[in-house]
């Protein structure tokens, strides 16, 4: 019994974040190297061709990239406001003493000592305020791209030109990659918030996580089971930096 109180959190919290922490560095190969077998793959390439089909009938469709831009900047918004609403509220779980700590640490797993507890606290702490800068950052280059993306185009000299479809694309491409990492942080977080409650069940989320994030990451062709392949899809876009989601 003792070595399931002062041990249990040092091994499956572990592991739980290992499983996690592989699983998206296998993703991150599969982008560079097979990007079309992937939905952050596929989705790079096409907001690689709207940028240039944006660009280049400017006139009649600059109304429509403002608004479709306007919808992103709304949702990274919201992301960012929670996650500093969640880093509000558990800064005051830590100063406080609230007395649902005590029964909530004698009926679980895991160790119940005090600094065990801030310790939770302050790894779900740091996780929102990570999310949280990422999402700022994600805004400040959506913004950006909101501006140049009306730069008039000339089919001429959109090679030399500084502002230019391939360097806008980028812009967006950071954006939507800082985008994912405040995703897949709060998808973290979920696991590490029932850390309060013990050990088990933040492996027990960690590692159910993996195949679901496996199935909405990984492409499919019509539920045959058979991996998409990228000839369906503009090739000229592979050598491009892929951005995720």
């Amino acid at each position: 019994m003792e070595w399931r109180k002062s041990y249990l959190d040092l091994i499956l919290v572990p592991l739980g974040l290992a499983a996690s922490i592989a699983y998206h560095l296998w993703l991150w190969h599969k982008v560079k190297t097979q990007p079309h077998q992937t939905i952050i793959g596929i989705n790079a390439s096409g907001r690689r061709r709207w940028v240039a089909a944006i660009m280049k009938d400017n006139e009649k469709k600059n109304i429509l990239a403002v608004q479709t831009l306007r919808n992103t900047i709304m949702g990274a918004t919201l992301m960012a406001t929670t996650s500093i609403l969640l880093c509000s509220a558990l800064a005051a779980m830590i100063s406080s003493t609230y007395s649902v700590k005590k029964p909530i640490g004698d009926t679980v797993y895991g160790a119940h000592g005090e600094f065990m507890v801030a310790l939770k606290y302050v790894t779900l702490l740091l996780v929102f305020l990570f999310a949280f800068v990422c999402y700022s950052l994600s805004i400040r280059f959506i913004n950006q791209v909101n501006f140049l993306i009306n730069t008039p185009f000339n089919a001429d000299s959109s090679s030399t030109s500084l502002v230019n479809a391939d360097y806008i694309s980028d812009l967006l491409e950071k954006s939507f990659l800082l985008n994912t990492v405040g995703n897949r942080l709060f998808y973290v977080a979920l696991p590490l918030l029932l850390w309060i409650f013990g050990p088990v069940l933040v492996f027990l989320c960690s590692v159910t996580m993996v195949p679901l994030l496996y199935n909405f990451d990984i492409v499919y062709r019509g539920g045959k089971g058979q991996v998409l392949k990228g000839g369906s899809v503009d090739h000229m876009l592979v050598g491009k930096e892929y951005g995720p989601v």
